[in-house]
């Protein structure tokens, strides 16, 4: 499932296009009329945590102010221009993992009716991708033998000859993005204070991070990935941990985020340490398990059990589940 990062390029591949008039439109989608886009203005482009937001207005109307040029906009300016394309993401789930990823984004319960506003979420489930001026191609065969190349959700072809393309994405009108800048980890007005409040709490720190409210973007490679260069087990609670190991934990994080983000912007792909392997990078045994609150989503987790040690309560015995 694209992440923070993932996200946060799909949107620098957008913001090009922000003052253009769509001149013809096409896609399979069935959430949305697709022509319903036809002779609009894209008018702001925005990401919160793994939602891609496009605003889009009348053409003979007001343009309105440019939207806010982000610090990540201008770093990939300066190193080059437009991001690197990219379709799918360069680590691949498990395939028990995506089997649960689908299932659960399956199962998410539609959102509150509402009047249609102008404002088009996206959301990229599994292996959702947008590409800028190029079509994706076949790269394999599929289980007919046949060379087809992925259907597009969306196909938005601007008056400037350019056109962005959306696959395998879920997309439905709304008044305005959803979303709580102090909780992205790719926000400059991320919240740490609220933040570490969330991470001190008695349930295991893995549940934590994958909670939206307070870590938007993060999802289970970062988590996977984050624990274990924090060296914390993800059973452990949080309120057992020091603060100093939840600053190195949320250091991690957003450290982490953005360096995934810089190589994504450069066209270079993840090298996981601990996500989806065997050994660790000290050559451990690695423990693998479905770790998630009682009625709630699961999700694979992966840890050394020497790097990563369980951390005893008070009372002598290990963090639950460990």
């Amino acid at each position: 499932m694209p992440e923070g990062p993932s996200v946060r390029k799909f949107q620098l591949l957008t913001s090009p296009f922000v003052g253009q008039v769509v001149a013809k439109v096409g896609g399979s989608s069935r959430k949305i009329n697709v022509n319903d886009l036809n002779a609009l203005r894209l008018q702001d482009s925005q990401v919160h945590g793994k939602n891609l937001y496009l605003a889009f207005v009348a053409a003979e109307g007001p343009l309105g102010p440019p939207a806010e040029e982000t610090v990540l906009q201008r770093e990939a300016a300066s190193r080059g221009g437009s991001p690197a394309q990219g379709g799918q993401e360069q680590v691949r789930a498990p395939q028990d993992e995506e089997l649960q990823e689908l299932h659960h984004s399956r199962s998410e319960p539609p959102d509150a009716a509402e009047d249609r506003g102008n404002w088009l979420r996206v959301h990229f489930g599994l292996f959702g991708s947008i590409r800028a001026n190029e079509f994706s191609r076949a790269n394999k065969a599929n289980k007919r033998g046949d060379w087809k190349d992925p259907t597009p959700r969306l196909v938005l072809h601007f008056e400037s000859g350019g056109f962005l393309v959306f696959y395998n994405c879920r997309m439905h009108w709304c008044s305005s993005p959803r979303a709580d800048p102090a909780s992205d980890i790719l926000s400059v007005e991320f919240h740490r204070g609220r933040a570490l409040d969330a991470l001190r709490t008695p349930n295991p720190i893995c549940y934590t991070l994958l909670d939206q409210r307070y870590f938007s973007g993060l999802g289970n490679i970062i988590k996977n990935e984050i624990l274990y260069l924090a060296k914390i087990h993800p059973l452990t609670q949080g309120s057992l941990l020091a603060l100093s190991d939840l600053e190195r934990l949320l250091d991690c994080a957003v450290r982490f985020s953005a360096d995934w983000l810089h190589s994504k912007l450069h066209g270079k792909g993840l090298h996981p340490q601990i996500y989806g392997k065997e050994q660790c990078p000290l050559g451990h045994p690695v423990m693998k398990e479905t770790l998630g609150p009682s009625g709630g989503f699961k999700r694979l987790t992966w840890w050394c059990p020497q790097c990563q040690p369980a951390v005893l309560s008070g009372d002598g015995d290990p963090s639950p589940g460990t």
